[in-house]
C-alpha cells in the first residue's frame, strides 16, 4: 500500500509559522511530508529542516519525498525527546515547531496497522512498532477499573464502565485479538438504541485505547514546553489538535506560558517572578475551510493554534 497523507491546514500553517528562509525549522510529526515539503521549499540553501517521526515508514516516505533537499535531517524518534535531538545534532535555537498530532491517514488505511475500526486486523495502534504496549495488551491485560478510566477519560465515552465490563467478561474465554472482535464486544455493550445516531459506536473506544498505547495527552504538555524553551526570539509554534482534549491540553499550555503571574490570586504582589514566555496569536483556533473538508474528510475536526516566543 503506498503512503497516502494529506496535510490539514497546510497553508494555515505555513502562514502561521513565517518562515525565515535562513531559519532552523522542526516537523514534529514528518508523517508523510506534506508540511515538510512546503517548509523546506521555502528555506534558502543556509536554513535548515528537521523531520522526526516515530513510524520508521513514515520516515522511509519523507526520505523519497524530500530526496532532492539536502538541507534536512531525519529523526526516527518522539518529539518529546526534541531537547536531545537537536542537542545531538548540534542544533540552536529553531525558527519555529510545528507539531500535527494524531493518527495518519496512512495509520489508519493500513489495516495491518490496526488503528482502525473499519478494518480487521491485530490490535496494535502503536505508533511506533519497535516497542511499547500494544492494543492487544490494554484490552486484554488492563483491569476492569482501569479500562473504564482510559475509555471515559481519554474517549468522552459515556457507556465507558459497560464496554469495560463487556471486554473482561468476554476475554475470559479467550483473548481479544483483532479490531472487529474488539469492535463486536463494544457494540454489544452499547444499547441499540444509543448506537443509531452519530459516529460509529467504536470510534471513542478505539481513540481512547490509541492515546493509552502512544501515550499521547501525557507527553503533550512537557513537549510543548520544550519546544518553546528553544524557540528563539520571534519563533513560532503551530500544533494542529484533532479533538477537544488535545486542543484543551495546547490552550491550556499555551496560556500558561503566556501569563506573567502563577501566584495564588490571594497573594496581593507576584513573589513568584515568572515571566510570560509566549504570545498566543490564534485566540480561537483555525479550522478548515468547507472546501477543505470537502477534499479531505478526516480534516472536519483539526484545530490549528498558533504562538510566537516573545
Amino acid at each position: 500500500m503506498d503512503f497516502r497523507h494529506t496535510s490539514v491546514l497546510l497553508a494555515e500553517c505555513i502562514g502561521g509559522l513565517n518562515i525565515d528562509p535562513d531559519g532552523l525549522y522542526v516537523d514534529c510529526t514528518a508523517g508523510g511530508g506534506g508540511h515538510s515539503l512546503q517548509i523546506v521549499k521555502r528555506l534558502s540553501p543556509y536554513g535548515r529542516l528537521v523531520c522526526i517521526d516515530q513510524d520508521t515508514e513514515a520516515l522511509s516516505e519523507i526520505s523519497r519525498v524530500l530526496k532532492d533537499y539536502p538541507n534536512i535531517i531525519l529523526v526516527n524518534d518522539n518529539f518529546l525527546n526534541i531537547k536531545k535531538i537537536l542537542a545531538e545534532y548540534g542544533l540552536g535555537q529553531a525558527s519555529g515547531f510545528l507539531a500535527d498530532l494524531g493518527v495518519s491517514s496512512y495509520q489508519l488505511d493500513k489495516p495491518e496497522r490496526g488503528f482502525s475500526y473499519m478494518h480487521n486486523a491485530p490490535l496494535d495502534m502503536r505508533m511506533n512498532r519497535t516497542g511499547g504496549i500494544s492494543a492487544y495488551k490494554v484490552v486484554n491485560d488492563y483491569s476492569e477499573d482501569r479500562l473504564r478510566m482510559i475509555i471515559s477519560g481519554y474517549g468522552e465515552e459515556r457507556w465507558a464502565k459497560r464496554i469495560a465490563k463487556f471486554i473482561v467478561s468476554e476475554r475470559i474465554g479467550s483473548p481479544i485479538s483483532t479490531t472487529f472482535g474488539l469492535v463486536s464486544v463494544i457494540k454489544k455493550a452499547i444499547p441499540s438504541g444509543a448506537r443509531e445516531d452519530g459516529p460509529h459506536p467504536a470510534k471513542r473506544t478505539f481513540q481512547a485505547i490509541r492515546i493509552e498505547v502512544n501515550n499521547e495527552l501525557a507527553i503533550l504538555t512537557p513537549a510543548i514546553n520544550s519546544m518553546v524553551s528553544l524557540l528563539k526570539q520571534g519563533g513560532r509554534i503551530c500544533v494542529i489538535t484533532f479533538h477537544s482534549l488535545e486542543d484543551r491540553l495546547v490552550k491550556s499550555t499555551f496560556r500558561n506560558l503566556e501569563q506573567p503571574c502563577a501566584c495564588p490570586k490571594e497573594l496581593p504582589v507576584c513573589v513568584c517572578g515568572k515571566k510570560p514566555q509566549l504570545r498566543v496569536l490564534t485566540r480561537k483556533p483555525v479550522l478548515p475551510g468547507e472546501q477543505e473538508i470537502e477534499y479531505n474528510r478526516r480534516a472536519h475536526s483539526a484545530k490549528l493554534r498558533v504562538a510566537e516566543k516573545l
